[in-house]
């Protein structure tokens, strides 16, 4: 890299507006505007998006080093964020109904938009997590690009400043004495805790300079949390996931790889009763309606761990691991996993039994009973007598063209269609029957299927939590309000004292807060000869 030289004889890495030793102003557009007060934006280094233009190298690194880039990236993850929350993200939806029926049924024309370009599973999308990267990615490059120059011209920062330098501060005063009161000067700067350099009949003072990296810790913070976050997408980091069992049924609980499973042994809803609670609850109870307000409900279960592995179409070896009762703010926690009581479903549809009757005499030629969410395909009644399910329908309603179609594979709404087989009719009679609904396609039949009873379950829904990534958000989030009170409580404040000849030079220069710094400079000279320094952004 080409270098400038400073009259000091000190050469400069292209691309520096103030000199490294001396602080002497060399660039031109800084040599011309002689009044013009000193930008001290990371104390005038070079910085390497202002210096390496060629390369595609440099090109990404002076793309991303834009703070502008920075907040526009910024700008786009708010605005899809936004987004996100207009529609229910998918999680949220009911599990009985597929994502792209629940937005067009919902929301119609615009909940079908919504579900085509991705906004239903916005914060697991590729391309919000390329934002969320590129976030980053700015973070890093814009925060190396302008530390390390910052602490290098920190680090080797010289106590003898060119004249040009001082002049062109903020805070400036000039003096003609030959009395410098130097030792009394520099014990009261001590005595306030600066760190006080002396070189050649100089001096700088300087305290609080660890504010300076206030940002910087800022930036590392949410480093680290947008890291958390997009680890979130890595499988086995993070889980939430819904988990509905039936009683007396055991499942795989979601996110475990099949090593864990979980029976539910009996789900129990309690409520108040009027005449039983106390006038507290009275005008609840009243609302409800029904007269009724659950009091609690929860679901007693045992969890159990899988032995060997996974072989495919056999069932798997269970061991049980504890059990427990579930309630709402009262989860089942087990290996970084929480089980937490969110829902429950009563009375759903779980066994239908028909009757093969002939429709004439009532005769009944045997019962079939469907177990609805795994069906048989045949029965056998004896003597001949024989029935099939051509087509089950767990959730029947007709589509837009009038033809018989299921919304969801739960059992909310069953429909058949039967064919009969007798000795009589080997090829079968056809019957379609719905709740409170029978069609016979072939006109009238002989026989028919009479609806016989239903056995109902009751469903308990629990919320399965995984988070491997919260004590990485939390770590990032404290670091990033470290940084935030490192930044904004304090500042880092120096004060120059310079003797040219009979005339005695002071400059003032701190990140913010001139006011207090001005205030403290007529504390410093007081009862001196020496002019206090007076703050030169007031006469431009």
């Amino acid at each position: 890299m080409d270098k400038v030289q400073c009259e000091c004889g000190h050469a400069n890495p292209e691309g520096t507006h103030l000199c490294e030793a001396c602080g002497n102003p060399i660039s031109d557009k800084e040599t011309k505007e002689t009044k013009k007060l000193l930008d001290m934006k990371y104390e005038g280094t070079a910085r390497r998006s202002q210096t390496y233009k060629k390369s595609i190298i440099d090109k990404i690194w002076n793309f991303f080093s834009s703070v502008k880039v920075g907040i526009w990236i910024i700008v786009l993850l708010l605005i899809a964020s936004a987004l996100g929350t207009v529609f229910p993200q998918e999680m949220y939806i009911p599990p009985s109904v597929t994502a792209s029926e629940f937005y067009r049924d919902e929301y119609g024309v615009l909940g079908q938009l919504y579900y085509d370009l991705g906004f239903h599973n916005l914060y697991g999308s590729w391309w919000y997590m390329i934002l969320v990267a590129s976030l980053g990615i700015s973070l890093v490059i814009a925060s190396l690009d302008r530390f390390v120059p910052l602490y290098r011209a920190l680090k080797k920062q010289g106590v003898t400043r060119h004249d040009t330098f001082m002049k062109r501060q903020r805070l400036f005063s000039s003096t003609k004495t030959k009395e410098l009161h130097l030792e009394e000067i520099k014990k009261r700067l001590i005595s306030r805790r600066y760190n006080v350099r002396e070189e050649n009949g100089s001096l700088l003072a300087e305290k609080g300079r660890f504010s300076r990296w206030g940002p910087y810790v800022n930036h590392c913070g949410l480093i680290i949390f947008l890291l958390g976050a997009m680890l979130r997408s890595v499988p086995g980091m993070y889980v939430d996931d819904v988990l509905w069992v039936r009683e007396g049924e055991t499942e795989v609980i979601p996110g475990t790889n099949g090593k864990y499973y979980l029976e539910n042994k009996k789900f129990i809803m309690e409520v108040y009763e009027k005449e039983n609670e106390k006038e507290v609850f009275e005008n609840a109870i009243t609302r409800a309606g029904d007269g009724s307000v659950v009091k609690n409900f929860q679901s007693n279960v045992v969890l159990y761990e899988r032995k060997g592995e996974i072989v495919h179409g056999a069932k798997p070896e269970l061991q049980e691991v504890d059990t427990a009762k579930i309630r709402v703010n009262e989860p089942l926690k087990f290996d970084s996993f929480a089980l937490y009581q969110v829902d429950y479903k009563l009375n759903e549809l779980n066994k239908m039994t028909f009757s093969f009757i002939d429709k004439e005499t009532e005769e009944s030629f045997g019962q079939i009973k469907v177990d609805l969410l795994n069906p048989k395909t045949k029965y056998d009644l004896g003597n001949g007598y024989k029935v099939e399910i051509t087509t089950y329908l767990p959730d029947f309603f007709f589509n837009d063209e009038g033809v018989p179609a299921t919304k969801t594979s739960i059992p909310n709404n069953p429909a058949f269609v039967f064919k009969m087989i007798t000795p009589e009719t080997p090829k079968g009679e056809t019957s379609f029957v719905a709740i409170q609904q029978t069609i016979e396609p072939s006109g009238d039949n002989q026989y028919k299927m009479k609806f016989e009873g239903v056995e109902t379950k009751n469903l308990t829904a629990l919320t399965v939590r995984k988070d491997l990534t919260l004590w990485i958000l939390g770590v990032g989030g404290a670091i990033f309000m470290i940084g935030v009170i490192q930044g904004m409580y304090w500042n880092h404040r120096r004060i120059w004292i310079k003797r040219n000849g009979d005339e005695v030079l002071i400059a003032g220069h701190t990140n913010k807060n001139y006011y207090a710094l001005q205030n403290e400079l007529k504390l410093l000279l007081d009862g001196t000869s020496l002019t206090i320094p007076k703050d030169q952004r007031e006469k431009e």
